[in-house]
């Protein structure tokens, strides 16, 4: 009998497993190569953010990481995540044009790439980056794709320029303390960009701006659903009790306009 009482509990368990996760939203967060954070302290920066999409939606909001690139394409591709927010714009900016995912809102400021140089450095502009050694993110980061993106359209010939990949955007650093590298390129929203007072460098060109930090939502998600968000969302800025949210985040507003061309753009920028 307790045999049989044990696996009805465990049964129950199961199901009622089942029943808070069908009940639950998930929110896929990614912060790319730059975001030097663990698991519980991405689950921990975004539980405030969750909490507020939670009230909008009246059901609870789970975050979730996605460390992997794949697992971010893989997802969305599947229609496994209910919303995503991430810093690499260009995974949100797919998930819209090729999964049918809906633009909730994009993160004030928007993203740049900054080159960067010792303050020391002859080099004034990105005129005279050209011919020197260039050091990048790791390739495969989206800070990486956006500053070559950039030099690109700045005429630069990315087959014949002197580039190195450093494996985050702080060794960048290291690249030109230690005359490894003339110019770095980082990300404005980067902590190595907010310290560069402090670290001894200045900033020679700075990128034209692009969509940061996309919150999508999966097709299934209403349009009152969506609004009732953007509602939610574009108050946060004017309250006391919101502004803690958008700093733990490491933003000054969420931006509820329609922004989906400029991230459709952003693809073709990218190439």
């Amino acid at each position: 009998m307790k045999k049989v009482l044990s696996i009805a509990a465990c049964c129950l368990a199961g199901f009622t497993t089942q029943v808070q996760a069908q009940n639950n939203y998930s929110l896929y967060v990614s912060e790319g190569t730059s975001g030097g954070l663990d698991a519980a302290q991405v689950i921990e920066k975004y539980t405030g953010l969750a909490e507020v999409m939670g009230k909008a939606l009246g059901k609870k909001v789970t975050v979730v990481v996605a460390r992997e690139f794949s697992q971010l394409e893989e997802g969305m591709k599947a229609g496994k995540m209910d919303f995503v927010i991430a810093r690499p714009s260009d995974y949100p900016a797919r998930g819209i044009r090729d999964y049918k995912y809906q633009l909730v809102s994009t993160s004030k400021p928007d993203g740049q790439c900054l080159l960067i140089v010792p303050k020391a450095s002859p080099l004034k502009s990105i005129a005279d980056v050209k011919g020197k050694r260039i050091a990048l993110p790791e390739k495969i980061s989206y800070m990486s794709k956006f500053c070559s993106a950039e030099l690109t359209h700045n005429g630069f010939n990315l087959a014949t320029e002197k580039i190195q990949y450093a494996k985050e955007q702080g060794a960048v650093l290291f690249y030109l303390d230690n005359l490894l590298a003339d110019v770095g390129g980082i990300a404005s929203y980067s902590g190595v960009a907010k310290n560069l007072e402090k670290t001894g460098h200045r900033v020679i060109h700075t990128s034209q701006p692009q969509p940061y930090q996309p919150l999508i939502a999966h097709p299934k998600i209403t349009a009152a659903q969506i609004q009732a968000l953007k509602k939610e969302l574009g108050l946060l800025d004017d309250t006391e009790a919101g502004k803690p949210t958008l700093k733990q985040i490491g933003i000054k507003e969420f931006d509820t306009g329609n922004n989906e061309q400029r991230l459709l753009d952003l693809l073709k920028w990218l190439g």
